[in-house]
């Protein structure tokens, strides 16, 4: 036998024996038991091999099936005989001399001392015998080739006695037996004096009747014909396991020999002596030949295969017996398998790959049928609850998988991270951020485990490969949520590991959905293992904290240079504000920077960017628009109602001429003085948010194109798409709108003011009339004409009509008590209405005929009421009141309020009349009506 047991890496799982004997004092009592048995039940024939025979049918075959690898598993191969041309030794005896290294002469020895023993003690069985013993009894010093060999085995012979009758007896020794303590007294004497074999002394007859005495004890008390000397547990599965290590080649390799049929056959001789059953030579047998395997350089995956086999034999060995012994044993050497076993499959990436795939096969199946036996039939704790609810198979394939997993994710992290900084492997690309390199490596890892491993494990589990890649998932998920919770902004290594890492785990739920297809739940549990990493909407959050952040920064310069702005109509060819054309050049970069950032939606998040966009030009419009007033903030104050003096020459005197109706103070110019509202510049405002409004198309234009030039993005990828700048379109237009009225209505009741409110018809209607209001609108046309862009011009200019006819209007209605008309002075009026209608008309070069005439049509329509005489007005005045307030206000008229919505068939506007009526109908009425003063 090869000294393989010397080397062994794993302690013996038997137990631990009381004093020390050594692996030779072993195997030379264990050959000394095998050679007596075989000589007992054999006669004085020696130990030779015979074929069996053939049929006569077949012709002699040189090759025979050895039945034990048979049952074993293992591969079919054939042995050669003894009698066939080989330098094998011609009997089992020899074989098991060599294997069990036994020198020649200490075999003649033996076989002598056994000849000897028959013959005196003709007709006894070996099992009444104690072998020791009868040995010590037939040698003397001068039978061994010198002393040190005789002191060894005299010295052999009595520890085995210690062991097998003191130590570790068959049966248990009461602490007071007698006989126990003379053969002790006996065995410490013979350590100082040596005991003199070979003779019948009276020393040696001591031993013998204490050795006797306590190998013949039986159950019930009294002597037992047996003798009991090597069936104490564990020495007797110390020495068998002796004779079934010589079941194997002498070598590096250790596989079971051809003979292992014959030569067990042989060693089962033993059992009586040893006290050993086939339940125990099945345990002890699988231990050895697991025990083999990993002595040997763990090459030989048949002898695992065997082990294997064999102990599907002690489950079934387990479930019928519960001896307490047994189980012990059973625990130990089950345990001391698992724990090898464990060893590699908890990191088993480690310890295997394809070209040792098979030997983990047997390697698994070992440690969970290891672990079956003990947790199902060993285990009280197991018998305790339900079986149903702990399926051990499952259980402990599942522990495997995600160990070795999580330790190989911890290893390809940390060789990424070396490689990344040493440069070995990835100096090609040395930006390459180290998480999406380890989605990488986990995507081929996963993959692997799928294509190598889960197909063995799927025996025990069948979700093995949607457990790996879960395992995968949540490791790899942990480092994820680490990296994105560290993201301050949007950079081009983020985008990539988060794209990465949405690629992997598109991988891994795609494994375990196909390894899920015929579970019971369709892979639900799995996937609730595997929360989403939500790389997309990490890189969403990202992206829009992107554009939030540029969005501000945009939304600040618009304040800060909107602040400084001067609106200078020359600054460029467009006549607008140069910082509008740098708010669209930023709008423009920020539109390219979003197109080539390394993001898979760009589409998506569209709408995200351009409403940031959108509300940013909007601001911009609304600023530039901000601190010009409206129409209403330059409109004069309406002065109270009063009625006409008639005839009174205060009309006429010159100090009334110097008194100016009421003036309403701007609200507008507070902020940056009035010269920031001069006509030039609101004309540049208005140019300048027409020109943003223009734009706002061009801009909807390059979003699209941008799209369509994304990578891998499709043809038809903005079909379906609304892009609109909604609110900056409102904005525009309505800042355009604003400005065009405020402009309008500051020229006409601001800036002529002078010719208008304070001059026109004041005192005298025929010495004040419209030519000096209409002389100075000329230049104000041509500075707008000039400055106002082509496709604008023409409404600021129907809004400045507008601004003048409301003024005409406003002098005539509410122009104060310095100011009275006659009827023969609706004549003037009528003349200077048209001279206003032809200013704006031009004789055909100005505004369309249409226009001017809407624009007209309510101080046409005014002036018809300075045509009546009073008293028609003071009737159709009464009739209008009655019908609006009822006829139950005949008595006392109630005072029309004031819209002024002026109108023919409005009694507000038909009152005003009557108050700048000179004449005595008139001022009678309203004196009468509503007591009206004659002046403010």
């Amino acid at each position: 036998m090869a000294s393989s047991s010397s080397q062994s890496l794993l302690p013996c799982p038997f137990g631990s024996l009381a004093l020390p004997l050594s692996d030779l004092d072993l195997r030379h009592t264990a050959y000394e038991i095998f050679v007596s048995a075989c000589r007992t039940s054999a006669g004085s024939r020696p130990l030779s091999y015979t074929p069996q025979p053939q049929p006569q049918s077949q012709s002699p075959s040189p090759f025979l099936t050895s039945k034990v690898k048979k049952a074993l598993g293992l591969k079919s191969k054939t042995k050669t005989p003894f009698h066939s041309p080989t330098n094998k030794p011609a009997t089992l005896a020899d074989l098991m001399r060599i294997h069990m290294s036994i020198p020649d002469h200490a075999d003649a020895r033996i076989r002598r001392g056994l000849l000897r023993i028959a013959a005196s003690q003709l007709g006894r069985r070996l099992e009444s015998m104690v072998l020791p013993l009868e040995l010590l009894q037939q040698f003397k010093s001068s039978d061994f080739p010198d002393p040190q060999e005789y002191h060894s085995w005299r010295t052999r012979n009595l520890t085995m006695l210690q062991a097998g009758l003191l130590l570790h007896p068959f049966i248990p020794l009461h602490p007071s037996d007698p006989s126990a303590h003379r053969l002790t007294q006996i065995l410490r004497t013979a350590a100082h004096t040596p005991l003199e074999t070979g003779r019948n002394t009276e020393s040696m007859q001591l031993l013998r009747t204490a050795v006797l005495s306590l190998a013949t004890r039986s159950f019930h008390g009294s002597a037992s014909d047996s003798c009991h000397w090597a069936d104490g547990s564990p020495l007797n599965l110390y020495i068998y396991q002796k004779l079934l290590e010589s079941c194997f080649e002498i070598g590096d390799h250790g596989s079971l020999i051809d003979e292992v049929d014959e030569l067990l056959e042989l060693i089962k001789k033993t059992w009586t002596i040893l006290g050993v059953t086939q339940i125990y030579h099945n345990l002890c047998f699988t231990w050895v030949l697991f025990n083999q395997y990993v002595t040997t350089g763990q090459v030989d995956t048949d002898l695992l295969l065997a082990a294997d086999a064999l102990l599907a034999e002690v489950a079934k060995d387990a479930k019928t017996n519960k001896d307490p012994v047994y189980c012990q044993i059973l625990s130990s050497t089950l345990s001391s398998i698992m724990g090898w076993a464990e060893k590699r499959l908890l990191a088993y990436h480690e310890a295997f790959n394809a070209t040792n795939i098979e030997a983990m096969q047997c390697i698994v199946s070992l440690g969970v049928c290891s672990a079956q036996i003990l947790v199902e039939d060993i285990s009280h704790e197991y018998r305790r609850r339900r079986k149903g609810e702990t399926d051990v198979a499952r259980s402990t394939i599942d522990t495997y998988i995600r160990s070795s997993l999580r330790t190989a994710f911890a290893q390809r992290m940390e060789e990424v991270d070396l490689n990344r900084r040493s440069g070995n492997k990835y100096q090609n690309t040395p930006t390459t951020p180290i998480l999406s390199i380890l989605a990488k490596d986990i995507g081929d890892l996963a993959k692997k485990e799928k294509d190598l491993f889960s197909p063995i494990f799927k025996k025990w589990h069948p979700l093995a490969a949607g457990v790996a890649v879960a395992t995968l998932h949540s490791c790899y998920g942990n480092e994820l949520k680490q990296f994105i919770s560290g993201l301050a902004e949007l950079t081009a290594d983020s985008v990539q590991v988060l794209k990465s890492a949405d690629k992997l785990e598109k991988d891994l739920v795609s494994i375990a959905v196909e390894d899920s297809v015929d579970s019971e739940d369709g892979g639900k549990g799995l996937i609730r293992e595997m929360p989403p990493y939500e790389a997309e909407l990490a890189i969403a959050n990202l992206v829009r904290d992107w554009i939030k952040t540029r969005v501000d920064r945009l939304k600040d310069w618009v304040d800060r240079n909107l602040q400084q702005e001067t609106w200078n109509p020359g600054a460029n060819r467009a006549n607008c504000a140069p910082s509008a054309v740098e708010v669209l050049r930023i709008i423009d970069e920020t539109l390219d920077a979003y197109f080539q950032l390394p993001i898979p939606m760009h589409r998506a998040l569209l709408p995200d960017l351009t409403l940031g966009l959108d509300r940013s030009l909007q601001h911009y419009a609304s600023k530039a628009k901000s601190g010009c007033g409206t129409r209403s903030t330059f409109i004069p104050a309406i002065p109270a109602l009063t009625r006409c003096e008639v005839g009174s020459k205060l009309w006429k005197k010159k100090e009334k001429l110097t008194q100016t109706p009421p003036r309403r103070r701007s609200q507008v110019g507070s902020m940056n003085g009035r010269d920031s509202l001069s006509l030039p510049q609101l004309c540049t405002r208005m140019n300048t948010i027409y020109h943003i409004r223009t734009e706002l198309e061009n801009l909807e234009k390059k979003i699209k194109t941008c799209l369509r030039n994304v990578e891998n993005a499709h043809a038809d990828i903005t079909d379906g798409l609304d892009i609109k700048f909604e609110l900056s379109l409102s904005s525009c237009q309505e800042g355009i709108q604003t400005l065009c009225e405020t402009t309008a209505y500051k020229v006409v009741f601001h800036d002529m003011s002078h010719v208008l409110w304070e001059s026109l018809y004041l005192g005298d209607t025929a010495s004040n009339r419209i030519d000096s209001f209409i002389k100075e609108l000329d230049p104000t046309l041509e500075v707008i004409s000039g400055t106002v862009h082509n496709r604008v011009r023409n409404r600021v200019i129907t809004a400045l009509m507008k601004a003048a006819f409301d003024g005409f209007l406003l002098v005539l209605l509410a122009g104060g008590p310095q100011r009275a008309f006659t009827c023969q002075d609706s004549q003037i009026l009528e003349e200077d209405f048209k001279s206003l209608k032809a200013l704006f008309l031009a004789d055909g070069d100005g505004l369309p005929d249409e226009v001017v005439e809407k624009a007209s049509s309510q101080a046409k329509n005014v002036l018809t009421l300075f045509r009546a005489d009073s008293e028609t007005l003071v009737e159709r005045y009464k009739r209008m009141v009655t019908e609006a307030f009822g006829s139950a206000v005949k008595s006392r008229f109630p005072l029309p309020p004031t819209t002024g919505n002026w109108s023919p068939n409005e009694a507000n506007t038909l009152l005003r009349v009557l108050c700048y009526r000179n004449d005595e109908a008139a001022t009678r009425f309203l004196k009468k009506t509503y007591n009206l003063p004659k002046k403010l």
